[in-house]
């Protein structure tokens, strides 16, 4: 197979679209995404197909929707033998390296009672070579750097409190207890860049950026860049109760991750404009600080001439509310907690750059496409579609014209919010959503009513399902996200058939 460069998937996590290139973005440099994208193939319409960490990362480095792979919450196993990005390209010969994360739970059948790896849903995904662990929960690499450092972190939970610069009370805002140079996000790129200088041309790296996932909080002078009074306010109705009304299951999704979850130190803290103004402002910097790290890496390509040869690829695993429609985190139905950036450089594309491509993308596309560029054909089981024709101007007659996420509001352990509150169980908490240009489609594995929003409307601020000047589009759109169900379940043995000559399978998808 011949030998077609390097490969660089960067992941940042919880970094919605509109911070990058839309409303928001006006409000934060960000010149190395943006530069990226200038020298890339931009897609501004694509959308993760779950969320949080653990399924959004499921999904995308196995191809699959949540419904097949079906590791649905953080913590929930992956089954063990489900191919994935790393296992696919070790055939061909990668090593696929990974500096941070992917928040894998283990599949309990395949490792023995008492293995640290069914301990923690943060375990590397079968097939990568963790280099540098930078887990959320663990980090213990980079406490290692700060206890080498001088800073007091014998009690790993108070790392992320902010502290006040001159001594004192701290406030919101206040910059975190480490510098700059000593951040996540520093220590985290300089681990990348020592290690792969002088690695051998040809090797494929998976970069993981836990910022700016909260705790928002941020060094100096990150902490500072984003003024909270120059920001617009979040798209939300006047009050929480109003957004309530849409649908039983608002109430519940406002209080499943209050403001006072977003920040350490401050348990009692109000969703006041003020408070909920820095945390944007806060979130912001964060993302300011990664780009700026981008930019260490993307040098690092250029200065060694390797940037040519690279296939970069960056996205985010899901989105974040940032107090939009009085919310916070991911947990809910609206585009904020989907719509991710996606930014892809192809070596040998340069008649793209600068492209924009507006055919709806999923997450489960990106491995489907990295391997298609390094001359692999894509296992039956990853349900995306490689984006290489996208890319160059190509765009199949049969693409998608919309897009379906999940999520799952249950716990089996600890009944959440929802099911408390709404009277359901754990098998109840599945919920649906599909997305057309004008319509987008809320269904519930619970006995609940459906959303329906109408962009040519309200859009996301009325439920028109009720509306029956609407109720053919609500049939329509049930039948659609039925039958896309029934086309997308598992394929992964469904086009082989065992013969006297043995087994033959049929590609899934043909260019």
């Amino acid at each position: 197979m011949p030998d077609r460069g390097n490969i660089l998937f960067i992941v940042i996590d919880q970094l919605r679209a509109d911070c990058v290139f839309g409303a928001l973005g006006r409000h934060v440099d960000l010149p190395n995404i943006r530069g990226l994208a200038a020298d890339a193939v931009r897609f501004d319409r694509h959308y993760s197909v779950t969320s949080p960490c653990g399924p959004s990362r499921a999904s995308i480095l196995t191809g699959q929707y949540a419904m097949n792979h079906r590791s649905i919450r953080n913590g929930t196993p992956l089954a063990h033998d489900t191919p994935n990005l790393a296992t696919e390209l070790r055939k061909a010969g990668h090593v696929p390296l990974l500096f941070g994360y992917t928040d894998t739970s283990q599949d309990p059948r395949a490792w023995p009672e008492g293995h640290e790896a069914l301990t923690t849903y943060e375990y590397p995904m079968t097939g990568f070579e963790e280099v540098v662990e930078m887990r959320l929960e663990e980090s213990h690499p980079w406490r290692a750097h700060l206890q080498a450092r001088g800073y007091d972190v014998a009690d790993y939970s108070q790392v992320y409190i902010p502290e006040a610069p001159n001594g004192g009370a701290a406030k919101l805002g206040d910059p975190a207890l480490y510098s700059a140079k000593d951040s996540d996000t520093a220590f985290l790129t300089d681990r990348f860049i020592d290690h792969m200088d002088g690695l051998a041309r040809g090797w494929c790296a998976h970069l993981t950026y836990i910022r700016p996932h909260p705790p928002l909080v941020a060094p100096a002078p990150y902490h500072a860049l984003i003024d909270p009074a120059a920001l617009p306010l979040p798209a939300r109705l006047g009050t929480a109760e109003e957004e309530q009304a849409l649908h039983p299951v608002m109430a519940a999704a406002q209080a499943h991750v209050p403001i006072a979850r977003m920040v350490d130190g401050f348990p009692g803290l109000a969703p006041t404009d003020a408070a909920v103004q820095q945390l944007r402002a806060t979130y912001l910097g964060l993302a300011a600080e990664v780009d700026l790290h981008l930019g260490r890496v993307f040098d690092f390509l250029k200065a060694t001439g390797q940037y040519d040869d690279t296939l970069i690829v960056l996205t985010a695993d899901h989105g974040e509310m940032l107090g939009d429609r009085h919310m916070w985190g991911k947990l809910c139905v609206f585009d904020a907690s989907f719509h991710t950036p996606l930014v892809v450089r192809m070596p040998g594309n340069g008649t793209s750059a600068g492209g924009v491509v507006e055919a709806v993308t999923e997450s489960i596309d990106i491995a489907p496409t990295i391997l298609d560029w390094a001359g692999l054909t894509p296992p039956n089981a990853m349900d995306g579609r490689s984006l290489l024709p996208l890319l160059t101007g190509a765009a199949p007659t049969d693409w998608r014209d919309y897009s379906y996420s999940e999520l799952d509001l249950s716990e089996p352990l600890a009944p959440t919010v929802f099911e408390q509150w709404l009277g359901v169980g754990p098998a109840d908490g599945g919920v649906a959503i599909l997305r057309e240009d004008r319509f987008t489609l809320v269904e519930f594995a619970a006995d609940l009513p459906p959303v329906l929003f109408d962009h040519q409307g309200a859009g996301e601020f009325a439920n028109v399902a009720d509306d029956p000047a609407h109720a053919t589009d609500l049939a329509r759109l049930t039948r659609r996200m039925l039958r896309h169900r029934m086309r997308h379940a598992d394929q992964t043995l469904a086009l082989t058939t065992i013969t006297v000559e043995g087994p033959k399978s049929v590609p899934r998808y043909r260019h």
